[in-house]
């Protein structure tokens, strides 16, 4: 079995209801990018719900969005500059919308007195298969005749030499 690499993203966003549908096309691909396309509807749904929340509820809709992937779990973390807003009443039903559909959930406070909502969901690390490049077959135009007059060993030898480079040719 392959352990995941951790991964982390983080985004500053200003609520508005347009910037909701890139915020959710912007965390979809990020995920996707990780491997994590199971997780893509219930993160972006839950991510939706709390800015839309934050965009009716707060007055500074001033936002940072952090994902943390560790290989079994997706940690999504919702953080709001508004010191006003009381998640326990201002965002009551999208909190019990989101500890439904998720694995865990929690909210705190910070130092400087905005609110972190955060949730998780559990998932299995996605098998990641590295691209290798294929080396480019020739064409006929890029041929060289065979057989050489000269061997590839004597023309390095020889390479500062103008005719003998000619001559392989």
């Amino acid at each position: 079995m392959k352990t995941a690499v951790p991964c982390y993203y983080h985004l500053d966003v200003d609520v508005c209801p347009e910037r909701v549908v890139q915020v959710r096309r912007i965390l979809a691909a990020h995920l996707a990018y990780w491997d994590l396309e199971t997780l893509v509807e219930p993160v972006c749904r839950g991510v939706e719900m709390l800015l839309k929340a934050i965009d009716e509820h707060a007055e500074d809709k001033h936002t940072s969005i952090e994902m943390w992937w560790n290989g079994q779990h997706l940690i999504t973390a919702v953080g709001g500059d508004d010191r006003r807003l009381r998640p326990d009443l201002d965002l009551r039903a999208c909190l019990e919308r989101i500890a439904a559909m998720s694995d865990g959930w929690g909210c705190c406070a910070t130092d400087t007195g905005s609110k972190v909502i955060w949730f998780s969901q559990r998932a299995r690390a996605g098998e990641r298969v590295p691209l290798v490049p294929r080396a480019p077959s020739p064409s006929l135009r890029e041929g060289l005749q065979v057989p050489r007059a000269l061997t590839i060993a004597e023309v390095a030898a020889r390479a500062d030499d103008e005719r003998v480079l000619e001559a392989a040719r």
